[in-house]
């Protein structure tokens, strides 16, 4: 989905030099509660335009004439949640926050995550988006305001707090896989896997789908990787040339499964499939599946 990029200034407070000529700035945690108000919103109201012109370019080649419709249907759905300002799906999805925190930046004004929370909790009530989130697995009661939000705190180099609001559906999340594979599997092992793991799913995860992909580091990192490859611009290829091609080798074999839209046939069950990597033990190849219904959807602010 198109990354969008908004500087705002209000709220933060002043930048501070710190011995060495190191600037400190000081954000409070109400210019992060707006912001994350504001993208819960925008990220369930307004589908990115990457996604819109990957439905168009999709219709294009789509055989199947009822893979077709459906593709049409989403693009009208979309153009209407954005007009109307209405979400473009009744599942407005678990809010997952990803946090870039620069090691120069200073939050005031009370507790970073329960601001983020507080933005959540706004933003769900004010826009009238489903309720989504139970807050003890088994008993299931519902928080009633979609809070607690999943979120994953960065720390990196620099003066900027970035934040992306990622609003995900139970459905697709559901379909996702991870397995601690043997190196000896190798790109077959990992090819193998991810292809079953969208076959299993069938249409479950409402397809078109964009696959996210994680391979690498332990457990729980590949799981993080196969999520954040689903925060990347669709079609945005790989920086590792062989990691390119598995992508583009993953998305044909995927598209030839014949699920279709809305699992209904047709060439297109992927518009995009997205591989994120990372360093692995000597004795283990794990690899995480992380699926994303049609409804691809994420936003993002930098403070």
């Amino acid at each position: 989905m198109v990354r969008i990029l908004l500087f705002i200034f209000w709220g933060i407070e002043s930048n501070i030099t710190a011995k060495g000529g190191t600037t400190i700035k000081t954000i409070n945690t109400s210019v992060i509660t707006e912001a994350v108000k504001k993208m819960c919103q925008d990220a369930n109201f307004n589908l990115g335009n990457d996604v819109m012109e990957a439905f168009k370019k999709f219709h294009e080649s789509e055989t199947s004439l009822t893979g077709k419709e459906i593709l049409q249907i989403l693009i009208k759905n979309a153009e209407i949640a954005r007009e109307e300002q209405a979400p473009m799906c009744q599942d407005t999805g678990f809010a997952v926050v990803f946090v870039e925190l620069g090691q120069d930046v200073r939050i005031e004004g009370g507790d970073f995550e329960e601001a983020i929370n507080e933005g959540v909790r706004q933003g769900y009530t004010e826009g009238y988006l489903r309720k989504s989130i139970v807050g003890h697995p088994l008993e299931r009661k519902n928080t009633g305001d979609n809070t607690p939000a999943v979120i994953h705190t960065k720390i990196v180099p620099g003066e900027n707090l970035r934040i992306i609001v990622a609003p995900k559906g139970g459905g697709s999340e559901n379909m996702s896989a991870i397995k601690m594979l043997k190196p000896a599997d190798g790109v077959e092992g990992v090819k193998k896997f991810v292809v079953d793991t969208v076959k299993t799913a069938g249409p479950n995860p409402c397809p078109p789908i964009v696959v996210g992909v994680g391979i690498g580091g332990t457990y729980e990192k590949a799981a993080l990787l196969s999520k954040e490859a689903l925060l990347r611009e669709l079609g945005e290829k790989s920086k590792y040339p062989d990691i390119a091609k598995l992508e583009e080798e993953l998305l044909e074999e995927i598209n030839k499964s014949g699920i279709g839209p809305q699992g209904l046939g047709g060439k297109t069950t992927a518009l995009a499939v997205h591989i994120e990597i990372y360093a692995a033990h000597i004795a283990s190849l794990p690899v995480a599946v992380n699926l994303n219904c049609h409804a691809a959807r994420h936003k993002e602010v930098v403070l």
